[in-house]
């Protein structure tokens, strides 16, 4: 059993999966939790050339960031990093069941959906599609939760298409879920030294 099971390992859920394991690391309400990620490898920044993200070098490709990120999942031993396709979603907050394509099951307390804004193929009732409000692009998607313990994040969030801001929604469900653990408004500061 998941504390959360975050769908899309794209810039917005693993920046989601990377605060939540923090989180766990640094606060007593977070100890013990467990994520999953389920990563079906087609995110769009695997196409890019990133020229404009703060702290990321001009030029870095889409593939060399994901792979920076993943390796800070990585780092967090209450991570698990599975790769597959999302078929179905079903149950409530508390007892959510994940199945991907290939029959491999898991169950989770929260689900974030994280999977972009071109199409949504997972079948579930817990978020609805909806046209993607912020796309210059037409035809683009976003999701609407329709259940307690579920989020969006990033491009299908209705997020502008810009890395930092994918990233920064991720951050950003990761918190939400933290101050709903906390009872209290949460943010995973870093510390200032000295």
């Amino acid at each position: 059993m998941y504390s959360v099971a975050v769908v899309g390992g794209g810039v917005s859920g693993l920046s989601c999966a990377l605060t939540l394991a923090d989180g766990a690391r640094r606060f007593d309400f977070a100890k013990g939790k467990k994520f999953l990620v389920v990563d079906s490898g087609n995110s769009d920044v695997l196409k890019a050339v990133l020229n404009n993200v703060p702290g990321v070098k001009k030029g870095t490709t889409g593939e060399e960031y994901l792979e920076f990120l993943k390796a800070q999942v990585e780092e967090f031993e209450d991570v698990n990093l599975v790769e597959g396709e999302v078929s179905e979603v079903t149950g409530s907050k508390g007892n959510f069941k994940i199945v991907l394509s290939d029959g491999r099951e898991f169950k989770a307390d929260f689900v974030v959906f994280a999977t972009g804004f071109h199409s949504f193929d997972v079948k579930t009732d817990l978020v609805e599609v909806i046209p993607h409000p912020r796309s210059p692009r037409p035809g683009k998607i976003a999701l609407k939760p329709k259940a307690e313990g579920v989020y969006v994040a990033g491009l299908a969030a209705g997020e502008i298409t810009m890395v930092a801001t994918a990233a920064g929604s991720g951050v950003d469900v990761a918190c939400e879920i933290l101050s709903e653990w906390a009872g209290k408004v949460v943010v995973g500061h870093d510390r200032i030294s000295g």
